[in-house]
C-alpha cells in the first residue's frame, strides 16, 4: 500500500493539484487522499480508475493495485474494515452462527474470544473484547451509520457462555432493536430457501460513497471492492431481508424469549 501511496502523491504533485483540490475534484475527503498517499488506507479499484483519468496516468495506478502482492492484500484487510466501519454512512450485516460485533455484550465478546481454537490466553482475550467494543462507539456517534443486520435465529437461541451470558445479550439485542437508524431482523430456522448458504458478510457505504463488501472465513478475512462482486453481495442481502421477519416480528420474537426466563 505504501509504494502505491507513493505513486499517488507523485503523480498528483506532477499534475499540479493539492490533496484538497485532488480530492474535491474526484469527490472524497480530503483525509482520504492522505491517508492513501500515507499507506494508511488502501486505494480501492473504482477511486483509482477515477485517479488514472484525472492525473492522465495511463492507467497505472489501476494496474498497481490490480497487481499488489498477496501479502498486500490479505493481513491489512481486517484492520483497514475496522477504520471504514468507523466512519461508515451505512452497514448491512448477515451473521449466521454468532452476534454481530457492534451488538455483543462485554460477556458475551468474551465468551466468543474464549471459544477460540488455538485458545486465547487470559491477556489476549481481554484485549480483543476492549477492542471489540470500542468499535460499538460508532452506534453513539452524532451522525450515527444506518445498520441494518440480519441474524440467524440460530444465534438467538444458541447458550454462548451459558445462561448468565445468554440473558443480558438477549436483552441488549432487544435494546438495540429500538435504536434510531437500526434495522434488525431475525432469518426464522426451518425455512426452505435461503439467500445466504455461503457464508456471513457485510456491505458498507463510505463517506465518499463507495460500496465495500467485507468476509471473513476460517483462514482469514477479505475486503470487496470490486463493483460485480458487490452487487451480488447486495443481491444476496436484499433477498436475505424479504426472506427474515421484518423488524415488528423480530421485536415480538425476542420478547417472547425474553417472558420465557
Amino acid at each position: 500500500m505504501k509504494l502505491v501511496g507513493k505513486l499517488v502523491s507523485l503523480f498528483r504533485i506532477e499534475a499540479g493539484f493539492t490533496q484538497t483540490q485532488l480530492a474535491t475534484s474526484v469527490g472524497v475527503q480530503v483525509e482520504t487522499i492522505a491517508s492513501i498517499e500515507q499507506g494508511r488506507r488502501a486505494l480501492l479499484p473504482d477511486l483509482a480508475h477515477r485517479l488514472d483519468e484525472l492525473l492522465d496516468t495511463k492507467g497505472a495506478l489501476a494496474t498497481a493495485v490490480e497487481n499488489l502482492p498477496e501479502v498486500d492484500l490479505i493481513p491489512a484487510w481486517a484492520e483497514q474494515y475496522m477504520d471504514l466501519e468507523r466512519e461508515a454512512l451505512a452497514l448491512s450485516w448477515f451473521e449466521n452462527q454468532v452476534l454481530p460485533g457492534l451488538l455483543q455484550t462485554e460477556e458475551y465478546a468474551r465468551a466468543v474470544f474464549r471459544s477460540k481454537v488455538p485458545a486465547f490466553g487470559a491477556g489476549e482475550i481481554e484485549k480483543q473484547v476492549a477492542t471489540r467494543l470500542a468499535r460499538q462507539d460508532i452506534l453513539q456517534r452524532e451522525t450515527p451509520p444506518t445498520i441494518s443486520f440480519v441474524i440467524s435465529e440460530a444465534i438467538i437461541i444458541d447458550r454462548l457462555g451459558g445462561d448468565d451470558v445468554y440473558y443480558p445479550s438477549l436483552q441488549h439485542l432487544r435494546n438495540c432493536a429500538d435504536f434510531a437508524g437500526i434495522s434488525l431482523q431475525v432469518m426464522p430456522l426451518g425455512r426452505h430457501s435461503h439467500a445466504g448458504l455461503n457464508g456471513p458478510f457485510i456491505l458498507l457505504e463510505t463517506p465518499d460513497f463507495q460500496q465495500l463488501a467485507y468476509a471473513e472465513t476460517q483462514r482469514g478475512s477479505q475486503l470487496v471492492a470490486e463493483p460485480i462482486e458487490v452487487s451480488l453481495l447486495a443481491q444476496k442481502y436484499a433477498m436475505l431481508r424479504t426472506q427474515a421477519l421484518n423488524a415488528e416480528e423480530t421485536r415480538s420474537l425476542l420478547d417472547r424469549l425474553l417472558g420465557e426466563q
